[in-house]
């Protein structure tokens, strides 16, 4: 179990593993002698291994909904709640500056200075960037377009959406977490409480 550790604690820390953040750490996931072993370990402390829908990245998930764990959840949403939207529409901005026909997914590159350029002539989009980069999520104050750009790709990096291969490259690559994101929408849509004030104009991303 020792050899498994830091991927344990990566996992515990709340990261979600793929092939874009780890190949190496995806590829010993997708074994499942390996999951079985980290269960093993993990069953004590009311955790399992878990993977999206389409098997792109893993998570940890609570072995049983106790009560502690609902409330632990309960927190959680709420503050996936609160960065929806923002996320959402920023999903929704790449889609439209960069011609996509469909909803961002793991493995997508976006070069940041092609994004700058489709949308610095575009009086609308330049609005909406601006709004999204000012939103608590984001929480940028500058009214420069290159600047309110780079600072969303840099939050979303932290935040696990976006990796970037190379530090002094402005070019990323979408991580699996994207597919958690979409997978919760989905859900929320399916029990038919989205507490969401745009969800029209997201309808197009699902």
């Amino acid at each position: 179990m020792i050899e498994h550790g830091p991927l344990l604690e990566r996992l515990l820390a709340g990261q979600s593993i793929c092939a874009v953040t780890d190949e190496e750490a995806f590829r010993r996931l997708q074994d499942e002698v390996t999951r079985e072993e980290l269960n093993h370990y993990l069953r004590p402390l009311n955790r399992r291994i878990a993977q999206s829908q389409d098997g792109t990245v893993f998570f940890l998930a609570y072995q049983e909904l106790t009560t502690e764990a609902r409330e632990n959840l309960s927190r959680e949403f709420k503050q996936t709640i609160q960065s929806l939207l923002p996320l959402l529409e920023w999903m929704q901005l790449v889609q439209e500056c960069l011609g996509r026909d469909s909803a961002l997914s793991a493995g997508d590159t976006i070069k940041l200075q092609e994004f700058l350029l489709k949308t610095e002539d575009n009086q609308s989009l330049r609005l909406r960037l601006g709004q999204l980069a000012s939103d608590r999520y984001f929480k940028s104050a500058s009214d420069n377009l290159d600047t309110q750009l780079k600072l969303i790709f840099k939050r979303l990096k932290e935040n696990g959406y976006l990796f970037q291969p190379h530090k002094d490259r402005q070019f990323y690559v979408v991580t699996g977490k994207i597919e958690q994101l979409i997978e919760l929408v989905r859900f929320i849509k399916d029990e038919e409480s989205l507490p969401l004030e745009q969800e029209s104009e997201q309808e197009s991303l699902f």
